[in-house]
């Protein structure tokens, strides 16, 4: 195996807009675009392996023909739990993608993995985190509700189309990392580029949209009684992570939990990645590297990614003239 690349799934919601383009370089084409998957494997979407000998391959099928390969043997072993839904078994545990919030996102919350069970079909539950990439000024994040709203009170102001009240707010910066543990309601403001690693989930249940309507001039679907049920109300308002010195003064961890720890470095100088049985996701925030042994003979650079395998020894990393501000990813234990 060599550190994978993969081609991107774009996907164009109506809150879309064209800063993966023109911010990350993304050929996104004519239209908007809202989303872009970098990393998944979640039923039919896909993952598809863009250079070298295992150019055309799914991440899905890299999973089961090499799964110890990839993710190591601790972490494949955990996803081949009987304990799993048969069709939860080997599949990758993340899903990666950046967003263009040109329009707020509505509110929602997602689900965690006892309630996702119990679904049809079930799914994982959905904690994630973001990387605030870039933030106009005066956008805002929506995490988590103001001290004191209870679920009657929450009911009460769905009720009288004051959901917006019950929700805690602040405006973002650059490199602000924000933790959204499943059962948090929270919502991404108009004006913010995101990198989002989350759990290999798609369930979401939306409980506010703004009042806005799609494009065949109807209101997006609510899902209030289930939002509520998943809801976490003793949670309270959530800011921004506090970034945490590590061993290497370059580095720090921007976000750490049981599903996934994300660390930033900033980096100038050649560095590696230390092989330790475990998977990194690579993601270029800003600046561009080289990876030793990536079949492309590209540099990564801003808004692109790459799955370093966990069978691979140390792969040298090797930042351009301008250096490279780096989101490195991997799943703990």
């Amino acid at each position: 195996m060599y550190p994978l690349r993969f081609e991107p799934l774009f996907r164009r919601y109506i809150w879309g807009g064209r800063r993966l383009n023109d911010l990350l370089g993304k050929e996104i084409g004519t239209e908007p675009a809202a989303e872009s998957w970098e990393v998944v494997d979640h039923e039919d979407d896909q993952s598809i392996v863009r250079y070298g000998e295992l150019a055309g391959a799914s991440l899905r099928q890299l999973i089961a023909d090499s799964g110890v390969d990839l993710i190591g043997e601790k972490l494949m072993s955990r996803i081949s739990s009987p304990d799993l839904p048969v069709h939860l078994q080997q599949r990758f545990p993340l899903l990666l993608k950046f967003l263009d919030a040109n329009r707020n996102l509505s509110v929602q919350v997602h689900p965690d993995d006892e309630f996702g069970a119990t679904l049809d079909p079930p799914d994982l539950g959905k904690t994630e985190a973001w990387y605030v990439l870039h933030a106009d000024p005066g956008a805002k994040i929506f995490a988590g509700l103001k001290p004191g709203v209870t679920e009657q009170s929450f009911r009460e102001a769905v009720e009288n189309d004051k959901t917006e009240s019950t929700l805690h707010q602040f405006e973002p910066k650059q490199g602000d990392c924000v933790f959204i543990p499943a059962g948090t309601m929270h919502a991404i403001g108009s004006g913010l580029l995101i990198a989002e690693i989350q759990q290999a989930s798609d369930t979401t249940f939306r409980v506010y949209d703004w009042r806005r309507l799609d494009q065949d001039g109807q209101p997006r679907p609510l899902h209030i009684e289930q939002a509520i049920r998943a809801t976490d109300f003793e949670r309270g308002p959530i800011n921004p992570f506090s970034p945490r010195p590590t061993e290497d003064p370059n580095w720090v961890t921007v976000v750490d939990c049981d599903k996934f720890v994300m660390n930033r470095g900033e980096l100038n100088e050649p560095f590696q990645i230390i092989g330790d049985g475990r998977f990194r996701i690579l993601a270029i925030a800003k600046g561009s590297i080289d990876i030793g042994g990536d079949p492309s003979g590209l540099p990564l650079k801003t808004g692109e990614t790459s799955l370093i395998p966990a069978c691979l020894g140390p792969v040298e990393l090797r930042p351009g003239p301008e250096g490279v501000e780096i989101l490195e990813i991997y799943v703990p234990g």
